[in-house]
């Protein structure tokens, strides 16, 4: 009778079957397959992000250009439009978008960065579960409900604070007369603040979760107290995350139409510096009150306002990469 052999226990068998080389040859080129499939699907996301972006540019641009090449007095035939050019006529709007998102922005960030910090290593469990979905859900209030709380409500709620700013920082241009403009373009940034609230929150508390669990503990260790754990080891950790969520609140911002046009009632704002009476908006909530009434050059104009707004967000994303960029390798250096 034939001798068969069993290698030892605990040693593979040195001669694997005809069937378990090929299953091993058959996951292998399936592994490949689907490697080149989704290396060619997110390819194609990514390019067609690019088109996109650059047919939109492209769109702007060339329903831009009539008002762009049209002369002072083709563009006095529409009847809304003041000054001399469309760079006289959209310098104002770009000061006011840029002025209530910055204004936004420095109330949010703030107040963004506590909330997301009590809730990953502060709160306990369920309070910060509960006020985390609480968050999230301002996200989900429409426009125009923060519209008409900001225009209803919160405007008279902020009068004493007008008041104050009036009488005691009277040299500033930005709040030397209570009524306008401060007090619309206080009110519109105190909404915008609010709305992009949880954007900044959202973002901020998942990547402070994100800081190691050792860097955290090691600080500890070394006697540190909580405050100082979060000063040394999960602010450091999660600033580009920070900066990122910024940026996006401030796209949000810069963006937003129904809430400040709303709230920043025509005939009163920006009347001061470079600015004139009669552009009282910024250039979202400018273009969606003057649209219904335009027609031809004036649609054209609109969507020359539309084309720096989009040229601002640009920009502003590319900074925001930038400096994200810059902090990583610096970090990574360090």
């Amino acid at each position: 009778m034939p001798v068969t052999t069993t290698p030892p226990r605990g040693v593979p068998d040195p001669a694997p079957s005809r069937a378990d080389a090929g299953a091993a040859v058959r996951a292998a080129s399936t592994g490949r397959v689907a490697s080149r499939v989704f290396a060619g699907l997110s390819t194609g996301a990514g390019l067609l992000i690019l088109v996109t972006l650059a047919a939109v540019a492209a769109f702007l641009l060339i329903r831009a250009w009539p008002a762009l090449s049209a002369s002072p007095e083709e563009l006095e035939t529409v009847s809304w439009f003041t000054g001399g050019s469309v760079a006289e006529y959209v310098a104002p709007l770009v000061f006011g978008t840029l002025l209530a998102s910055v204004l936004a922005l420095l109330l949010a960030v703030p107040v963004s960065i506590g909330i997301a910090l009590f809730i990953s290593h502060y709160a306990p469990r369920r309070l910060a579960q509960g006020l985390g979905y609480l968050i999230d859900l301002l996200a989900a209030i429409p426009s125009v409900v923060y519209g008409l709380w900001g225009a209803l409500w919160l405007i008279g709620q902020l009068d004493p604070v007008f008041t104050w700013l009036s009488s005691t920082l009277g040299f500033v241009p930005l709040v030397a007369d209570y009524q306008a403009p401060a007090k619309n373009i206080m009110s519109a940034s105190v909404v915008l603040a609010v709305m992009i609230l949880p954007i900044i929150t959202a973002v901020s508390r998942e990547v402070f979760l994100q800081t190691p669990r050792l860097h955290e503990e090691a600080s500890l260790a070394l006697g540190a107290t909580r405050w100082e754990m979060v000063r040394q080891a999960v602010l450091p950790f999660g600033r580009s995350g920070v900066i990122s969520a910024s940026m996006l609140g401030l796209g949000r911002a810069l963006g937003e139409t129904m809430a400040v046009l709303m709230v920043i009632s025509p005939g009163f704002l920006f009347s001061f510096f470079l600015l004139r009476p009669g552009q009282h908006q910024t250039i979202a909530a400018n273009i969606a009150s003057k649209f219904p009434e335009s027609s031809g050059l004036g649609v054209s104009v609109l969507i020359a306002t539309g084309l720096a707004l989009f040229v601002i967000t640009f920009v502003v994303n590319l900074a925001a990469r930038w400096i994200i960029a810059r902090r990583a390798e610096y970090s990574g250096a360090n």
